[in-house]
């Protein structure tokens, strides 16, 4: 592989995690820290690339260990 497609490739992984831990975020903030503060929740993050028949999940826990 070439450094371009590499470059390209942490570029858009890179942008994948910033706008998901902020999407994530704003949903928490939205939600409440009355209904969020110490409860885990199930995630999936789904990698789809068509022209490589490509699809990639990832399933996970999410834990706000915040607390009042």
């Amino acid at each position: 592989m070439s450094d371009d497609f590499n470059m390209s490739m942490r570029k858009f992984l890179k942008q994948v995690g910033v706008t998901s831990q902020q999407a994530i975020e704003e949903a928490l903030r939205a939600a409440g820290a009355e209904k969020t503060a110490g409860k885990s929740f199930k995630a999936t993050m789904v990698l789809q690339i068509e022209d490589l028949d490509l699809d990639h999940r990832i399933e996970g826990t999410i834990t706000d260990g915040a607390s009042d």
